[in-house]
């Protein structure tokens, strides 16, 4: 079986959640999708992206729930989950996996 396989089984594969963050951030910042594909692991997101502010952030998490099906307490969020694309990322993931 491969690693997608087994991936897909206990719930979306990395691939899936990265592709659906990247629309969230599209459709909340209301950011160019080629701008956004070309974000990694390192690029900045809040204190970076000037679209990314307070009422973003409150948006930005909705959004994620909704999307990802995982639910976000208030003690989750933090500055280092929001300070990169891939520290959101890797937050999505565990909060998928928790779930």
């Amino acid at each position: 079986m491969s690693e997608t396989a087994t991936a897909e089984a206990t719930g979306p594969s990395r691939s899936s959640i990265d592709t659906t963050l990247r629309g969230i951030l599209c459709d909340v910042l209301a950011l160019d999708a080629q701008q956004v594909e070309e974000f990694d692991g390192d690029t900045g997101l809040f204190g970076h992206l000037p679209e990314l502010d307070s009422m973003a952030v409150a948006t930005l998490l909705t959004e994620m729930e909704d999307r990802l099906a995982i639910i976000i307490e208030d003690d989750d969020v933090d500055g280092e989950m929001l300070e990169t694309y891939g520290g959101l990322l890797a937050f999505a993931e565990a909060k998928i996996i928790e779930g």
